[in-house]
């Protein structure tokens, strides 16, 4: 049997799907949220503005299927189910916090080009 290294480039590699999961709109979010602290869903969902229900639970659904994060179901009533990061988790976290940093500290570079863009079009 060939053991073939993952490639992000090549279709069909399971680290495209992992990717996919970890830098999605609301994969970024949840992980970030989550490097701070542990919440519970509708913390999470109030926190992270804009996020359906639907979404925000698949995109946990998924996050706790690769490993990167953490559910705990406390079997008290009315149900509370924690979400936290798996230390694979804060791994990731920590990366995509990095990029969202930059992100935030170019908004106005970004915008500026934009503008350029846009002026020398009209």
């Amino acid at each position: 049997m060939t053991v073939v290294s993952p490639d992000v480039n090549r279709v069909g590699c399971p680290s495209r799907v992992i990717l996919e999961h970890v830098t999605s709109r609301w994969g970024v979010l949840v992980l970030v949220a989550l490097l701070d602290r542990s919440y519970r869903f509708s913390e999470l969902r109030r926190h992270i503005e804009g996020v359906s229900e639907k979404m925000l639970a698949q995109t946990l659904q998924s996050l706790e299927r690769d490993g990167f994060v953490h559910r705990a179901a406390q079997p008290v009533i009315p149900p509370r189910v924690d979400y936290s990061l798996t230390p694979l988790g804060t791994e990731a976290a920590t990366h995509v916090r990095s990029i969202t940093e930059w992100v935030e500290s170019k908004v106005p570079e970004v915008q500026n080009a934009r503008l350029e863009y846009d002026e020398a079009r009209t």
